[in-house]
């Protein structure tokens, strides 16, 4: 085979090669179950590293809490679903405000609930395939000690229809919801007192300190 036959099939093995990794990384990044495991590793390794911190200062939880997790969670649409009906009476300006103290508030419950991590495992179930789905359910077991039943999380996932997107909306903790179970608590607020009572509300909530299990 001649120098310049080489250098021609080198090139082409070099490009088909880059984009097999490239479109392997891009598979990667939109499919919800690597997703889940990527921030469920980072956000456990960052605790467990963290120790020190967090018993001095347990709000550093909320950090952590903001950079691994909140970017896989989609506040927007988990707070339009808390809303429900009343979405479409209020302002965009009401809205942001709402979304932005709905940002704060699973930032300090996710925190709040992650003081009771000691190193548990975490298990993710295996991945399955998706398909034309926009909507998956991926669930999660933190394993206890001395045989008790796994802590089972389901968390939804959407994948957002215009950038492909895969992002949580929801987590269901032992068949509990968290977007249901706040629409229905904050409900009668929006009814009788509007979204921005219930925004200064939440802003509230979301203020108070991370405090740790005792």
């Amino acid at each position: 085979m001649k120098i310049n036959q080489l250098k021609k099939w080198f090139t082409v093995l070099t490009f088909a090669v880059s984009t097999l990794f490239v479109t392997s990384t891009a598979i990667a990044e939109t499919n919800p179950y690597v997703l889940m495991q990527q921030a469920s590793d980072k956000l456990f390794s960052d605790i467990k590293a963290n120790q020190g911190k967090i018993k001095q200062n347990p709000d550093y939880l909320r950090t952590i809490v903001r950079n691994d997790l909140l970017p896989y969670v989609q506040v927007n649409y988990a707070g339009s679903l808390v809303l429900g009906s009343y979405f479409k009476s209020t302002t965009p300006e009401q809205r942001d405000k709402f979304f932005k103290a709905f940002g704060d508030f699973i930032e300090q419950a996710y925190a709040q609930v992650l003081t009771a991590y000691s190193s548990q495992q975490i298990q993710i179930e295996p991945a399955k395939e998706i398909g034309d789905k926009n909507l998956v359910n991926i669930r999660v077991n933190i394993m206890q000690t001395g045989g008790a039943a796994p802590i089972k999380l389901d968390f939804k996932w959407r994948k957002n229809s215009k950038t492909g997107e895969w992002q949580a909306y929801d987590m269901v903790a032992e068949g509990v919801s968290m977007v249901v179970t706040k629409q229905n608590e904050w409900s009668s607020i929006l009814r009788q007192q509007g979204i921005d009572a219930l925004t200064a509300q939440i802003q509230k909530t979301a203020a108070q300190p991370v405090t740790l299990s005792k």
